[in-house]
């Protein structure tokens, strides 16, 4: 297909996600045509770093042969099959004792699914399906945060604090309660220390629980860094002190793993960096580094037990998808397991996490577009400001995040900006010397951007 007979079909016919549909009328489409490690070549030629690991998902690089040929094979030998009545099969059964061996919930049972979106969805429904094993169906309300993002799927984008998931959708929020948003740069006060932060947050939950009733509500949903919201890295103790207050209403603590899972975050799980234990926690993207569509919720094993006896009780367990646990995303994913435990994830992470840190914060932290640099192990966020010294963003319409974006795709890299917030997240392959071309590239294309504005 010539370059621009393909552009032209997809501005015609092609409606994407996450998207300006009249501007990409006008604009057409980024077409990636190939990828090799931590690059990817566009269809006119260009190569770039990916430093976003496509959207927080290609953990190995763009073209990894052992999880091509892993694919590969179970094409050839089983090329689909479900999990409905009792019914398995072999990389299904292998990716899971796998993730049951990492899983920071012991004794966990596993539930799959295909997209982190139908992984929260789920967890929703097993919390709603536990209060009602429990004796308590009136315990239905649900607790996410300003800033959240949960997916794209009905529950999923109610649950996503952030208005435009929401906008003329018509979503009905009746049940969900946004607690605040943890970020200590934006929404501290004044003289106000991280942790007196993190008590006050934890105090307006608790009137806000207090106020709904504690006995309707069944659990609270949270990403241990809010990712498509900012990449807010949560303030010192706040989880700790969120799991003993939900503890003690009891509401269930639902992690939402899907960015921090495997290694992301400096371990296996973002859960473990933050210090608290969550009753479910969903993964999908690195979970097979995002080869194939597969995702996971992992229960504990409390949680588990009254499952199963109301599913035994209604003769059946009435949740499922056609493709849960499908045979050759599951042997996608088991290898990529394999390779996250050969090549050490988890010390990748912190290692270059903090050189990429470092970097960042050497070229760009005094710089007088960039409010805050903020991130932990292999993953960053940068704020765009106007005023470094009143913390004041740029007027919306300037569209300034989007320009700097742009700006970076003609240095020959690729972030991605949600408003005026830059996010990094490459994959676990790249190398120090890629690190500090992503961060000179980054800094360039500021530069660019500061001069277009005659800041």
């Amino acid at each position: 297909m010539l370059h621009n007979s393909a552009r032209a079909i997809d501005m015609r016919l092609h409606l994407h996600s996450q998207t300006d549909p009249r501007r990409h009328e006008q604009d057409g489409p980024l077409i990636i045509s190939g990828g090799d490690g931590v690059y990817v070549r566009d269809d006119a030629g260009n190569r770039y770093i990916e430093g976003m690991a496509g959207l927080w998902t290609a953990s190995l690089g763009f073209n990894d042969q052992r999880l091509a040929a892993a694919a590969a094979a179970q094409f050839a030998k089983l090329a689909n099959y479900h999990t409905f009545n009792h019914r398995s099969n072999e990389p299904c059964i292998d990716l899971i004792e796998q993730l049951a061996a990492v899983s920071p919930i012991p004794d966990c049972r596993i539930f799959l699914a295909n997209s982190g979106s139908e992984a929260n969805d789920s967890m929703i429904k097993l919390a709603w399906y536990y209060q009602a094993a429990r004796g308590k169906p009136g315990k239905r309300r649900i607790i996410s945060r300003n800033g959240a993002f949960h997916g794209s799927t009905v529950m999923g984008a109610v649950l996503s604090g952030l208005p435009h998931m929401h906008r003329s959708f018509g979503m009905n929020i009746d049940d969900i309660l946004y607690a605040g948003k943890p970020h200590f740069y934006s929404e501290g006060r004044e003289g106000e220390s991280e942790e007196a932060f993190a008590d006050r947050l934890i105090a307006e939950l608790e009137r806000m629980i207090l106020v709904a009733g504690p006995d309707t509500i069944a659990a609270m949903i949270a990403e241990p860094v809010m990712g498509a919201g900012g990449v807010i890295v949560p303030p010192q103790g706040y989880f700790p002190k969120l799991r003993k207050l939900l503890d003690k209403h009891d509401i269930l603590l639902l992690a939402d793993e899907v960015v921090c899972g495997f290694g992301r975050t400096g371990n296996w799980f973002g859960s473990q960096t933050f210090d608290f234990k969550p009753d479910m926690f969903s993964v999908a993207k690195g979970l097979s580094s995002g080869y194939m569509p597969i995702a996971a919720v992992v229960v504990s094993d409390a949680l588990y037990q009254s499952i199963a006896d109301e599913g035994h009780r209604n003769g059946v367990f009435g949740h499922g998808f056609t493709y849960s646990g499908h045979p050759v995303a599951s042997a996608v994913a088991a290898e990529a397991l394999r390779i996250y435990h050969e090549i050490d994830v988890v010390g990748r992470a912190r290692t270059l996490g903090a050189q990429m840190l470092a970097a960042l914060r050497n070229a760009l932290a005094d710089h007088p577009m960039v409010g805050e640099v903020r991130g932990v192990g292999l993953l960053a966020g940068l704020e765009l400001v106007a005023d470094r010294r009143t913390k004041q963003g740029f007027p919306a319409e300037a569209r300034v995040g989007a320009q700097v974006e742009r700006a970076c795709r003609q240095r020959g890299i690729i972030l991605r900006n949600m408003g005026d917030v830059l996010a990094l997240c490459p994959p676990y392959i790249i190398e120090p010397d890629q690190i500090d071309e992503l961060v000179r590239a980054l800094f360039l294309a500021i530069e660019d951007t500061r001069e277009s504005l005659s800041l």
